[in-house]
């Protein structure tokens, strides 16, 4: 029985990784939930998977979480302090990193500093982290086994081929709802637009990600940590989302790993690695499915993925400026303060204003973090 605490549990990876747990009773045992500040859905999901513990990030819901389980036994912890708990409860055997943004970076790497096994499904820990999250990893002995499909598809297309057979990476991207757009098209586009994702049902943040394609920036770094800086990262736009990435090796044989779009199926894989479970979820019908087609991501209609790739160039702190950057301004559009079109605008004048450093402890982190979204929201004020 594997012993699992999650780090988001309401948000989208959150309730498809309790799914998943849900069909597999005698595999899996929750033993600690975190999420930000849905009072009833952790509430819930606390009643239905009895945690030892559970954690609400918005201390000024506490006291309606702790009155709605009141009687049941479960410790009811807040703040920052109760994420890390939860990150770091000894009897857990794995942490599922769910929270979106940097809010699940010192979680993320307090339970690495634990010793836990990581499912990790928050790209913005490795983005903005990733060498300090690598050595710790490696230091304790940590796999990190990767959540997102694109990073589990390259995960499982690997299987235990050692790096120098590498020849490249492929990450896949669906082009998100505006793959089709032209740039004068782009200028007038809606909130209720841009959250409207032709494959993928998830969280508003992301699913804006996708449409900026600042997603795939964020992935593409990600991939770099994760399997080698060294490694080449292409990308490659798939518009069914079908296959999630591809390996291509030094003989130029390629692997690829295919899939119907549901977070579940990575979810179980990473929750049962080395084994796999049975998913009871629809097979791919590749007959059905008929076409699958593939072509260049545009670079000037979504710049996005230019600062990202831009941002690892340079490193140091940038690439934790690029994300919370790109936090602040998502919010901006969502809450109707900037127009689409300046999303990536803000993020690169940001970076432009940004002095970077040298990332030695996670401090550093979270001073260029503190500072690009103090700088970010100057700049989305001047811009409404």
């Amino acid at each position: 029985m594997k012993k699992i605490s999650i780090l988001g549990s309401t948000g989208s990876i959150g309730v498809n990784t309790l799914d998943v747990i849900e069909r597999n009773p005698d595999r899996f045992q929750v033993v600690a939930l975190a999420a930000c500040s849905n009072v009833d859905v952790i509430a819930q999901q606390a009643r239905k998977f009895r945690p030892q513990v559970v954690s609400l990030f918005d201390t000024t819901k506490v006291d309606a979480l702790r009155e709605q389980l009141k009687g049941l036994g479960i410790e009811v912890l807040a703040g920052q302090e109760g994420s890390i708990q939860v990150a770091t409860l000894p009897q857990a055997d794995m942490v599922v990193s769910g929270m979106v943004g940097c809010a699940g970076l010192v979680p993320t790497f307090r339970a690495l500093k634990a010793g836990k096994a990581l499912a990790l499904a928050n790209k913005e820990t490795l983005v903005v982290a990733g060498k300090l999250m690598m050595e710790v990893a490696a230091k304790n002995g940590c796999p990190i086994i990767p959540v997102d499909s694109e990073h589990s598809a390259i995960f499982q297309a690997l299987n235990g081929e050692q790096s120098e057979r590498i020849k490249r990476i492929i990450l896949t991207a669906s082009g998100g709802p505006f793959r089709t757009f032209t740039s004068e098209q782009l200028e007038h586009v809606t909130r209720a637009q841009a959250l409207k994702h032709p494959n993928w049902d998830m969280g508003a943040k992301i699913t804006i990600d996708s449409a900026t394609m600042m997603n795939k920036g964020l992935e593409y770094i990600e991939a770099k940590w994760l399997f080698g800086l060294e490694t080449p990262v292409d990308i490659l736009v798939h518009a069914q989302s079908i296959i999630h990435s591809l390996i291509e090796f030094v003989d130029t044989s390629v692997m690829a790993q295919l899939g119907m779009p549901d977070m579940r199926v990575p979810i179980s894989y990473a929750l049962s690695y080395p084994d796999r479970i049975e998913c009871d979820l629809p097979s791919l019908n590749l007959a059905q499915m008929g076409t699958l087609t593939f072509e260049e991501p545009d670079f000037e209609r979504f710049p996005c993925l230019q600062l990202a790739h831009d941002a690892l160039d340079m490193g140091q702190t940038l690439p934790a400026v690029l994300n919370a950057a790109n936090e602040i301004a998502v919010q901006a559009f969502l809450d109707e303060l900037i127009p689409f079109k300046d999303i990536p605008e803000i993020i690169r004048m940001t970076l432009n204003h940004h002095t970077p450093s040298a990332v030695e402890e996670i401090e550093d982190v979270l001073e260029a973090d503190r500072w690009a979204r103090e700088e970010t929201r100057k700049l989305v004020t001047v811009a409404h």
